[in-house]
């Protein structure tokens, strides 16, 4: 394998690992992790092993708002092989419940 398949392939590996990490938080008012919710819009992991993170909140009203990013960024971090988290908080487009996993509209009786 190439060094530069070898490379691609670890983003993609730190990526999933980042994922996972995610779906072990939840919204304290929804019984549904925030990457299923539909929450994150982008996990990119760049060639420097900084991790950029898109996320949102169900509304910017959330009582969350400055806690579930700060956890959101603070595990992400902690994931092995993580150099740095950025995050942006984004409220375009809003959040809406289609945005939401098939997994996750089951499990709140959406479907």
């Amino acid at each position: 394998m190439t060094k530069q398949k070898e490379a691609e392939t670890s983003f993609v590996e730190l990526q999933h690992e980042v994922i996972k990490v995610l779906e072990t938080i939840y919204d304290p008012e929804i019984p549904v992790n925030i990457y299923e919710m539909g929450l994150v819009y982008e996990v990119e992991v760049n060639p420097d092993k900084e991790v950029n993170i898109v996320m949102t909140l169900t509304t910017p009203n959330c009582p969350v708002a400055e806690s579930l990013p700060e956890e959101v960024k603070t595990k992400a971090a902690a994931v092995p092989g993580v150099k740095k988290v950025n995050l942006e908080l984004v409220f375009d487009p809003p959040w809406e419940k289609e945005m939401m996993s098939e997994a996750a509209r089951l499990e709140l009786g959406l479907l």
